[in-house]
């Protein structure tokens, strides 16, 4: 909405600046972040009173989390979600489709989460919405904004996965593109649902995958840096910057709220929502695999489900004492701060990891 004042530039100069992607990236974030610190203390209490008991907590995992998290709300993914989408329609060129695209799938996920922690308190039960149901409603969504990002997208490269470190590598999907990408944005949103389990274990790595899509989008939606570097120009995803300024001011506003002993969880109203934005705008800017690579603290707690999953069921026998593997290591013995840290340092290794694709071509 503000971007729009740059038009008076010609008149006053001033205005010029809301021109700029980067003036308005840090515009995003300092309201995102100031619109939940504002709210969210009344958010955290309303969804106390309507919740009661808080979000239920697994009998089956670690035994301090029945004294320790019990009674705590969820659905503080509905602070960043606000808070995000907020700032992005107040600082973002609205006229871009690539903005439009990645909040349909922020706030499709985040509806699809909301319904799932609505029910998992109302039924005082961790399982929620049918799995299979949630999985063809985000493949629904997904599949949508593919197809929008197919038609945005440049000639020839709009229905192509290129590839990391290696100068023009490009495999033309055609058709095939709308079910990658629809994989890649739910297996995103699913991914940080699974790794959200520890307070602030998810958001602070969802914030450094941000802030890496943020300057990625800025330097493939910029016809002279992605001449530079050698990357694929894709124009219109530098708006996306904004968008990923709008999460990090929204998730540092959470941490606030969610720092141990957190006062509220994010639940998949959040979980479901920020993977989700991560994965289209992954998708939008051709950058699917470094998404594996920044986002690998994700996968590796995908995997270690799937790997319990497959060796119970073909062994009935399990590799780790518990899964997603956060909780194998406080079975270790290990601390939660001490996960969550240790964590977030894995996640900022990978993120210059995958940074160096920009330059190592």
């Amino acid at each position: 909405m503000l971007y729009f004042l740059g038009q008076l530039g010609d008149a006053v100069s001033a205005f010029n600046v809301f021109r700029y992607i980067t003036f308005r990236t840090a515009g995003a974030v300092i309201t995102a972040l100031f619109f939940v610190f504002l709210f969210g203390p009344a958010m955290i209490n309303g969804l106390r009173l309507r919740q009661g008991k808080g979000q239920p907590i697994r009998e089956d995992g670690p035994a301090g989390h029945l004294l320790t998290k019990k009674g705590t709300p969820t659905m503080g993914g509905l602070m960043i979600l606000s808070g995000a989408v907020f700032s992005t329609l107040l600082w973002s060129n609205l006229t871009n489709g690539y903005v439009w695209v990645v909040l349909l799938v922020t706030v499709g996920f985040g509806a699809i989460g909301f319904y799932d922690d609505y029910l998992k308190v109302k039924r005082m039960s961790h399982r929620g919405f049918g799995g299979k149901q949630r999985l063809a409603l985000e493949a629904l969504i997904g599949a949508i904004a593919c197809y929008a990002i197919s038609q945005l997208g440049p000639e020839p490269y709009a229905t192509s996965l290129l590839f990391p470190f290696v100068k023009g590598l490009a495999i033309d999907l055609g058709y095939f593109f709308i079910l990658f990408g629809g994989f890649v944005i739910m297996a995103a949103g699913n991914s940080v649902n699974l790794t959200d389990g520890l307070d602030g274990l998810a958001i602070v790595p969802v914030m450094v995958a941000a802030a890496c899509f943020a300057l990625i989008a800025y330097l493939v939606g910029s016809v002279n840096f992605s001449d530079y570097l050698l990357l694929n120009y894709v124009p219109g995803t530098g708006e996306l910057s904004v968008l990923c300024g709008a999460l990090i001011g929204a998730g540092l506003g959470f941490l606030w709220f969610n720092a141990p002993p957190a006062q509220i969880f994010m639940g998949d109203t959040g979980s479901l929502a920020l993977g989700g934005a991560l994965g289209s705008i992954a998708v939008a800017t051709k950058h699917e695999i470094v998404l594996a690579i920044i986002g690998g603290l994700f996968v590796l707690e995908t995997v270690s489900v799937i790997v319990q999953v497959a060796s119970f069921r073909l062994t009935g026998k399990r590799v780790f004492r518990m899964a997603p593997i956060h909780h194998h290591f406080e079975h270790l013995g290990w601390t939660e701060s001490q996960v969550v840290i240790r964590f977030w340092i894995i996640s900022f290794v990978l993120a210059l990891i995958g940074l160096s694709s920009l330059k190592l071509r």
